[in-house]
């Protein structure tokens, strides 16, 4: 919100100086987020009156202008603008003037003809050429013809002025207007604010019976709906006053009509439009939802396809304007039209702001409507905008309004408790002066005994609650006003619940293992379940839909973490980053059957590519299955997560039917790990091997035990055995292990599958393994009968449940 500073002022007085205000509201609240002083910058600039055009001897593009700024005698100035006619009164930079950007102005020739000073245009007065009509856009500036000469131009177009940049937050949506800042600042500063004229001078005997009839059909969406009739309206340039506060808003000068819509919107908030009432069949108004497949073109010539939550507003034919957003072109204001109907209605913020999303369609108008507007200001903005159309005399006003106002309704009164506003600020502040400060914000307050009764203004939408009121009094009390203050009360100890202690160590481990965490969005594009190869008939299939997404590719919630990771794989292997490995922590969103909210279930996701960094012996590390079932392992350590096991997987179709295994632990499935189908890593257009795991962490941390602690060094040393033995192919290498550690008991430390074979000694079928056990005791040296015997233990143990043949 750009806001004026002498504009502000023509509603409360102001002792201080601008930068002050500023500080004072951001304190306050309302963010100054900078100071701009348009004029700064020029020097020497005043108005003059072009008397004669004359040719340039020697240029054919240049003119010579005899231009008269009040002094005795006429300028001589060279200029090669098309625009500039006999009479044009225009700005006039003399010698020595400085322009923004500053250019200075200095005597010249050219093409042998002096020049005493130039014309200019907007935008070398530091104007911006949006803001400018579109005939002076990019030519000389053309004031109008009653201007006075030799005025400085700064004071003649508001330049003189200082513009507030206001960062205003979403529910401050009444300070989207100059009274909803000079209300702020007359709070502030204990200064009275002054209302701008709103008495209608009306035509004498006239009357809108029969000529306008407005319907609401959608209530819920349109709560009040104002209209008024001008007639004889003579549609033309607007003073130089109100064009001058419209571009110091940021808001280019169309027409006395339109340009009294948006002045009345800066000045009240009320966004208003106006329609050529003509070419409105029958003077009727209906405001309803769009009918499907209506399309209408809307005054940026663009042709809008309108859907059946959209609120309109039409007349008998069809739509002539989407409600709060912009007007039709079929009934637009333009230099021939004579009879004026003006809207000044209430539409539902949420509407507003679907439509405008769905559209790809936003204004000024949409903006105030979106964070809620003045219910009971249509009325008051629809005579303000009359009373300046008489004043400017650009028309009349037919007596009396329209006012469909469907259910007024009362805001309740808000019980405020003096001694609560210092509990909740810790500040000692006295009953009267809570109701002085609140008095001050317009806020009528009763006294109710002990408690006080505050009604709230309709303006302020934003305030529902005691809290809100008591955040009211402090901006106006003074935060820096606050004493500091030590806590007081029951005090508990933060600390980290079981979870969140396992998911920071689990985070932290796999960093050490060399992986890089992601975070992706939990809005995906249904198409990616076709990328994933996930089955039609698959549970993950079953989404939820969002209502109101950015776009289709962000349509559904995930039911899977690991599509994320492949994307972004996929983006950095476009980019030439061949390997990495990478995970996330995040949620994923099952549908429950009659459930309005989803199971938001916690997952771990990990992916793998290329190589990995250098080891000890300065060869990379393949980021490959073994590298990822090697994090697992170490997680499971580190998070005492005992017995985790891999099974072989051969049903899920996203991984390679050969090289993907079910993790386990304690017999529950957790997840699943291994390398990814080729025709998926197609889909992705990724030329490299890729490996991935999903786990559950709800299951995960429901088996995870103590998280793994310091051992001391062994005092004695340990005993290594090898041991080789036969098993049939189909025995997993993982069910000898687990074997030989059953068997082992508390002596066996360690044991390492260290060699596999399978070749002419090993009968067809079976296959070799050879591992290497560590013995060890903490409190004494082991003899070699102990170790045999643990030994012989486990090879009975081997031969009894796995079938094994021992080799010699």
């Amino acid at each position: 919100m750009r806001v004026s500073f002498k504009w502000l002022q023509e509603y409360v007085d102001i002792p201080i100086s601008p930068a002050e205000l500023a500080d004072r509201l951001t304190m306050a609240g309302l963010a100054v987020e900078g100071l701009e002083e348009p004029g700064k910058e020029i020097s020497n600039v005043v108005t003059g009156r072009i008397v004669k055009i004359e040719p340039h001897p020697n240029a054919d593009k240049l003119v010579i202008c005899l231009v008269a700024t009040g002094e005795p005698e006429l300028r001589q100035i060279v200029t090669g603008a098309t625009n500039v006619r006999e009479g044009h009164v225009v700005p006039v930079a003399l010698e020595g003037a400085r322009l923004a950007g500053g250019l200075v102005i200095k005597r010249a020739k050219l093409r042998g003809v002096e020049s005493r000073g130039m014309l200019c245009s907007g935008q070398e007065l530091g104007l911006d050429p949006k803001t400018m009509p579109a005939d002076q856009a990019h030519g000389i500036m053309i004031l109008p013809a009653d201007t006075p000469l030799g005025l400085d131009i700064r004071s003649v177009l508001g330049l003189d002025d200082v513009i507030f940049e206001l960062d205003l937050t979403p529910n401050r949506g009444d300070c989207l207007s100059m009274i909803g800042v000079a209300r702020e600042v007359a709070a502030l500063l204990g200064q009275s604010l002054r209302f701008p004229r709103l008495e209608v001078q009306e035509m004498p005997g006239s009357s809108l019976e029969g000529r306008v009839r407005v319907d609401i059909l959608e209530p819920e969406l349109c709560r009040r709906y104002v209209a008024r009739l001008f007639t004889n309206v003579r549609v033309g340039p607007s003073p130089l006053w109100m064009q001058e506060r419209l571009r110091a808003a940021g808001i280019r000068p169309i027409s006395n009509v339109v340009d009294i819509t948006n002045y009345v919107m800066l000045e009240l908030g009320q966004p208003l439009h106006a329609f050529d009432y003509d070419r409105l069949k029958d003077g009727h108004i209906i405001v309803r939802r769009a009918h499907p497949g209506e399309v209408i073109v809307s005054l940026d010539g663009v042709e809008r396809h309108l859907e059946p939550e959209m609120l309109v507003i039409a007349d008998p034919g069809g739509a002539v304007a989407v409600a709060g957003i912009m007007g039709g072109l079929d009934t637009e204001v333009t230099e021939n039209t004579t009879t004026v109907l003006l809207e000044s209605a209430y539409f539902h913020p949420t509407s507003i702001r679907r439509t405008s999303r769905a559209l790809g369609l936003r204004s000024e108008s949409s903006t105030r409507f979106e964070k809620g507007i003045d219910l009971e200001g249509c009325l008051a903005a629809a005579n303000r905008a009359a009373s300046l159309l008489v004043e400017i005399g650009a028309g009349e006003v037919v007596a009396g309004a329209v006012d469909n106002y469907p259910s007024p309704v009362a805001r309740k009164p808000i019980i405020l408790r003096p001694e609560r506003v210092g509990y909740i600020l810790g500040a000692d502040i006295p009953r009267e002066e809570t109701v002085n400060l609140l008095a001050r914000l317009g806020f009528t307050v009763q006294d109710a005994g002990q408690d006080l009764l505050v009604n709230v203004p309709s303006y302020r939408v934003d305030i529902n609650l005691e809290i809100d009121l008591i955040e009211e009094v402090a901006r106006l009390y003074g935060y820096d006003r606050v004493p500091a203050t030590l806590p007081f009360g029951v005090t508990t100890r933060g600390a980290r619940t079981r979870e969140q202690s396992l998911l920071k160590r689990l985070k932290e481990v796999l960093v050490e293992c060399g992986l890089t965490e992601v975070v992706t969005y939990s809005f995906v594009n249904p198409a990616v379940f076709d990328r994933f190869k996930v089955p039609q008939d698959s549970p993950l299939r079953h989404t939820l839909k969002l209502q109101n997404p950015l776009s289709v590719e962000q349509s559904v919630m995930r039911t899977m973490l690991l599509p994320g990771l492949l994307e972004v794989l996929e983006r950095n292997f476009n980019r030439r980053v061949t390997s990495g490995a990478i995970f996330e922590v995040g949620r994923v969103f099952l549908p429950q059957g009659g459930e309005a909210l989803p199971e938001e279930r916690p997952m771990l996701a990990a992916a793998a590519m290329g190589q990995g960094a250098a080891g000890w012996n300065r060869s990379a590390t393949p980021l490959d299955f073994y590298y990822l079932k090697g994090v697992l392992e170490v997680l499971a350590a580190k998070l005492g997560l005992p017995g985790l096991t891999f099974e072989r997987e051969k049903e899920n179709s996203a991984f390679h039917p050969g090289r993907a295994a079910r993790i386990k632990a304690q017999g529950e499935t957790l997840g699943i790990v291994g390398e990814l189908h080729p025709d998926v890593l197609e889909e992705y257009e990724l030329e490299v091997r890729v490996c991935a795991f999903e786990v559950d962490l709800a299951a995960l941390f429901a088996l995870a035990g103590k998280p793994s602690q310091y051992r001391p060094l062994p005092r004695f040393p340990g005993v290594k055995r090898d041991i080789a033995l036969v098993v049939s192919r189909e025995v997993p290498a993982a069910d000898v292990l687990r074997v030989i550690r059953r068997a082992g008991g508390h002596l066996l430390r360690s044991v390492e599958l260290f060699d596999v074979y399978e070749g002419e000694q090993v009968r067809e079928g079976c296959r070799s393994l050879a591992f290497s056990l560590l013995f060890q005791a903490d409190d004494r040296t082991l003899t070699d009968a102990e170790v045999t015997a643990q030994t012989e233990a486990i090879s009975a143990a081997l031969v009894r449940e796995v079938g094994a043949e021992l080799r010699k």
